[in-house]
Parts: structure tokens; C-alpha cells; sequence
């Protein structure tokens, strides 16, 4: 399906196998030149750091252009990627979806009509789009009601059977479920906002007017689907410690802690149980607002009959726009119906072992070594994901010969970059140094897992692509070394160089951000 771009990676793929086979940190099969010998011991410096300790390291750098391998530490090794995984799956997506590709939502009936009575069935089928917002429904909600619609006798049927019931990834870990990084996965969800956080819900805690008094809680979208244990307080003075969180197996949302009277409202993003019965809910007070009643019950998972007459319809954003906020923001949400989706259209069953064969194959066919990796789920949230770095770094040379390179390149952080929409995870990294809006890369954390991997344009003008994934370290974070490598990467010449060492840069602090998580995964954002 893919031989044209499997030929041209092809011999991307056997220039880095064959400089890798020379040894762990021999840069090729030839001698290094005296720029490698001096950037291998760069290099060398930063991972022999005390932070990586007992941990496990693999670089690998290589021109994209040429596909000479500039350095090689443990290239084959198969590591945790986090979420460099993303990489895998929006590519196959960019390739095998296009850019253009679109989700539909639509409402429709399959009862007949008289006047504004409608007696029958009301659909709400979703389409797997991750970006529909409160706004989306209520928009439906109106073109329902302009339709003539104003009494349906029967149910509102929410069908989400374009993908499979299974809610949660491969692997994914229970006590991260109310998180909204790990969202379930519904093809019919809310978004709350427009980073596009499918299937959560973002809220709110106002200081009551006294001390003593219990906050004011509320909801962003507003609606029924949640329900809230306050339990917090409101106190003349001190530190705000309110807490929200979802009581797991549930959609009862606990707040705890203390805030100030007259001290500014606190949010956080908490998941739902089960995002099929929030979007009905959303769009069944979007109809009542609209003046359109339904008598019936709210009916989750039913298909939507080959039969049924069409009222209403919502497109996405095409897939080349939606690069941005998926990849900027590492939204896991998105990776992962990005991987069901695929399934649903390559072989008609929207499930994530479906989606994750279609992304092998793509990736088989772009010359990667789909043999030495492990791909579990689509976001890298799956601590069972292995990757070798050189396989990172064949996918990323080979997708630069694809007609949507730019626009998926454009959609990857960029170091030092504040705009939240163009630095995304790497806006506060690298800030005043020679990586600073050169490197265009994928972040990934996970506790004791951390990757970078994209590309940087050294200071002779070349193109190169990098994998740095580090493993099973103590330490809160090795951003700071992942940095520094990149920014060597960012001043490595040729011209004129000695054997001499290159100096170590340093690089600036990035910001503190719990262990284990993205930066842009902290609600309201540190980065």
C-alpha cells in the first residue's frame, strides 16, 4: 500500500542499521570525524550525569539528508517512549486518514412526523470527534429545532458504536483514571474547552461571601451528568488547598480543602464516567433550550437504524488543523481515537488492536523495524510500550519525503517558543539558547520515563534527527540533560573543527512539573 515510501526509507533505514551495528557509541562504520569525536564526547558528558545513575539511556543522532549516523548510544535498545509514541500514531494518521480527514456528528430520526410531533426515535451518533464543545451541541440543538422539531415522543438515543466499548487503554493504571490526561475514550464526548480535552469536565470553586460557609461549586459545560460532594470550607484567611476528584467507578466529584473569602475562583479538570451519557446530557438541555422536548428516556449505545432520516450534522476541523492542539499539547486523548479511527476505516472495527496493526503496517512500510518494538496503546501512556531510539529516528528521516511533512513538522513543539499553540510542551525549554525555535520535537514523561525525539538544524545548516529516551532514573526530571543534548545538536559543525571536546552547554531550568506528567497536562498549564 505504502512501496513508494517504503523504497525511499529503505535506504534511509540500512544506513542506520548498518552505522549501528558498528557499536554502541561508534557514530559509523568509518572513522568518526574529528566533529564526531568531539560531539560523541559531548554527548558522553551529559549521560554520564549522576541523575543517570543505574538508569538506562539511548541516543541516537543521524542527518536526515545523507542518513549518516552522527552518534549511537544503545540505539537498538528497546525503552519506554512515553509519549514519543505519538509520533508513531500521527503520522500513520496523517498518511492513512490524509490531512483532510474530518469527524462527523449528526442527529437524525426514523419516526414520521406530523407538524412538530415526532413520533419516534431522536439520534445523536457520534462520530469520534474529540473537539465537540458544549457550543457544538447547541448549534445541533438548533438546526433539530429550525427543522420544524418540537415534541419527540420517543427516545434520545446517544449511539457511540462507530468504536468500541472499551473505555480505557491497554495497561493504563487505575488510580490515573480522574485525571483528565487519562480520558475515556468515547466516539461521543465533550470537550470543555479548546485544548480539546474530550470526556472531562472543568470545575469550579468560589470562596463563599463568609468564613464558614461551603464554596460555590460549578461546572464548565454546565450540566447533570456529575454530581458534586462539597465538602470543602470557606475561610477568612490563608492558603487555597481546595482539591477536586472523582470518586473512581463513578460520577460524583468530591472537593475538599479550604480557600479565602474574596480569593479568585479554583479550577481543575476532572474526567467523566462514562463520556457517552455527558454528551446526551449536554445535548438534551441544548434541545430544551431550544424549545425542543423529549419525552422519552435517554437510551446510551444503540445504533443508529440504516433507516433514519437526517436533522442535523457537525464537521470537525480537518486533521491537519487538529496536528496542533494533539501535538503541542501531548493530548493522549486525541492519540487515542486518532488509533481507534484508524481501525474503523482501515478494516471496519474501531477498536485499539485494530488501530495499532494499522499503524505497525504504516510504520513497517516507512522502514521501520516494526519487529524489535511493542505498540500498546496510542498516546504512550502504557508503561508495556517499547521503542528503540534508531527506530524513532527511521520513521522521523523517512516522513520527510510525504507531501503533509510540513504541516505535521509545523504541529511538533518548538523549543523556547512562548506562544502556548507553537511551544506547546517545550515553550519554557531552551529558552535563549541556539535550540530555541530550531528544535521542532516530541516531549514524553512518565515516572522514571522520559523522551525527546524530533529534529534540529545543526549550525552548517543540516536537517538532523534525534531519539533521546531515558529510562529508570530517581530523579524527579533529566529535561535538563535531554536539553543539553539538544542544544549541542544545535551548535555541532563541521567546519573547522578539532578532536578538542566540545564545551558542555548548559541548559536553562525548566519548570517544575509533577513527576510523571507533561507540562501541558497541568491544569492551568506551567509551560
Amino acid at each position: 500500500m505504502h512501496r513508494r515510501l517504503f523504497t525511499r526509507a529503505l535506504a534511509v533505514s540500512v544506513l542506520v542499521a548498518t552505522a549501528a551495528a558498528a557499536g554502541a557509541t561508534t557514530a559509523t562504520a568509518e572513522a568518526p570525524t574529528p566533529a564526531q569525536t568531539r560531539l560523541h564526547a559531548t554527548i558522553d558528558t551529559i549521560l554520564a550525569d549522576s541523575r543517570l545513575d543505574g538508569a538506562q539511556a539511548g541516543v541516537v543522532v543521524v542527518d536526515a539528508t545523507t542518513g549518516r549516523t552522527l552518534y549511537d548510544r544503545n540505539g537498538q535498545r528497546r525503552l519506554v517512549p512515553a509519549s514519543n509514541t505519538k509520533l508513531l500514531t500521527s503520522t500513520a494518521a496523517m498518511e492513512l486518514l490524509g490531512p483532510g480527514h474530518r469527524f462527523t456528528t449528526d442527529v437524525s430520526t426514523d419516526g414520521p412526523r406530523r407538524g412538530g410531533l415526532l413520533s419516534g426515535d431522536l439520534y445523536l451518533r457520534g462520530g469520534g470527534d474529540p473537539t465537540m464543545l458544549a457550543a457544538d451541541y447547541d448549534q445541533l440543538a438548533g438546526q433539530v429545532a429550525a427543522a420544524g422539531v418540537r415534541v419527540v415522543t420517543g427516545d434520545l438515543v446517544a449511539d457511540d458504536t462507530r468504536y468500541d466499548r472499551t473505555r480505557l487503554g491497554p495497561d493504563w493504571t487505575w488510580d490515573d483514571e480522574p485525571y483528565y490526561y487519562a480520558a475515556q475514550v468515547s466516539a461521543l464526548t465533550v470537550a470543555p474547552d479548546t485544548d480539546y480535552d474530550a470526556g472531562t469536565v472543568i470545575v469550579h470553586a468560589e470562596p463563599g461571601t463568609r468564613a464558614g460557609s461551603r464554596p460555590k461549586i460549578s461546572m464548565t459545560p454546565d450540566n447533570g451528568w456529575l454530581r458534586v460532594d462539597n465538602r470543602a470550607q470557606t475561610v477568612a484567611e490563608g492558603e487555597t488547598t481546595i482539591s477536586f476528584e472523582r470518586e473512581h467507578g463513578g460520577n460524583t466529584v468530591v472537593v475538599t480543602g479550604q480557600i479565602a473569602v474574596g480569593e479568585a475562583t479554583e479550577s481543575d479538570w476532572v474526567t467523566v464516567w462514562e463520556p457517552t451519557g455527558y454528551a446526551a446530557d449536554v445535548f438534551r438541555s441544548a434541545l430544551r433550550r431550544h424549545g425542543v422536548r423529549v419525552l422519552g428516556r435517554t437510551v446510551l449505545g444503540r445504533a443508529t437504524p440504516d433507516t433514519a432520516r437526517p436533522l442535523a450534522r457537525h464537521d470537525s476541523m480537518p486533521l491537519a488543523d487538529l496536528m496542533v492542539p494533539f501535538l503541542k499539547l501531548s493530548n493522549n486523548g486525541h492519540a487515542e481515537v486518532l488509533t481507534k479511527e484508524l481501525g474503523r476505516v482501515l478494516s471496519g472495527s474501531g477498536t485499539w488492536a485494530a488501530g495499532l496493526s494499522a499503524i505497525g503496517e504504516y510504520a513497517g512500510d516507512a522502514g521501520v523495524d516494526t519487529g524489535t518494538l511493542r505498540q500498546r496503546d496510542g498516546s504512550g501512556l502504557s508503561r508495556r510500550n517499547l521503542v528503540p531510539p534508531a527506530q524513532f529516528v527511521t520513521l522521523l528521516s523517512a516522513v520527510r519525503a510525504e507531501p503533509w511533512f510540513d504541516t505535521w513538522y509545523a504541529a511538533l513543539p518548538v523549543a523556547g517558543n512562548p506562544d502556548r499553540f507553537v511551544g506547546g510542551t517545550l515553550r519554557s525549554r531552551m529558552v535563549g539558547t541556539p535550540a530555541a525555535g530550531n528544535v521542532h520535537a516530541k516531549t514524553g514523561s512518565l515516572t522514571g520515563a522520559s523522551g525527546l525525539s524530533g529534529y534540529v538544524t545543526d549550525a552548517d545548516g543540516r536537517l538532523l534527527a534525534f531519539s533521546i529516551v531515558l529510562n529508570n532514573y530517581l530523579t524527579s526530571s533529566v529535561k535538563g540533560l535531554e536539553d543539553q543534548i539538544a542544544i549541542a545538536l544545535a551548535t555541532y559543525t563541521e567546519k573547522g573543527a578539532t578532536t578538542a571536546r566540545m564545551t558542555v552547554p548548559t541548559a536553562p531550568d525548566s519548570p517544575r512539573v509533577p513527576e510523571g506528567r507533561e507540562c501541558s497536562w497541568v491544569k492551568p498549564a506551567l509551560c
